[in-house]
């Protein structure tokens, strides 16, 4: 698969095997950290993860990259209609750096409070796809996988 292919599968699915986005995953462009700063609005992939829907649940709006050590992992929209950062769930704040994941250094978003890793690879102009890595991340084997698109 190569990466034009690889987008054309990313646009507007949101239903996934785990195994086509892994393919899709080694298709597409690494990410620098710096490319990422700003306000991105998230969407989780559904492939059967034990997570899916907890973000929903509370309002997941996507991430904040203020600078590469002020990152808001999980921005909510609260009742009143704002956007807020999550750091009771996110357990504090996050960094960005470049980390190797399957033999390539991309941008990682790395949490302060838990052993978490949120890896990263251009799906288009705009879009990134996400993977969650990291302890206790796993379902079965399976990693979590979500789409940032910028706001």
């Amino acid at each position: 698969m190569d990466a034009d292919v690889a987008r054309g599968r990313l646009a507007g699915e949101n239903k996934f095997d785990t195994a086509e986005l892994d393919e899709i995953w080694a298709a597409l462009p690494v990410v620098r950290p710096v490319e990422m700063l700003g306000l991105w609005r998230g969407a989780e992939l559904i492939t059967g993860h034990r997570f899916e829907g907890t973000l929903g649940r509370v309002g997941w709006y996507g991430k904040r990259f203020t600078s590469l050590t002020e990152v808001a992992p999980i921005v909510c929209r609260g009742a009143d209609g704002r956007l807020y950062d999550n750091v009771e769930l996110a357990k504090g704040g996050a960094s960005l750096w470049s980390v190797e994941f399957r033999g390539e250094s991309t941008a990682t978003m790395v949490y302060d409070g838990q052993p978490v890793f949120d890896h990263f690879k251009w799906a288009g102009a705009d879009t990134l796809l996400g993977v969650m890595n990291g302890k206790g991340v796993r379902d079965q084997g399976r990693h979590y996988w979500f789409r940032l698109e910028r706001d």
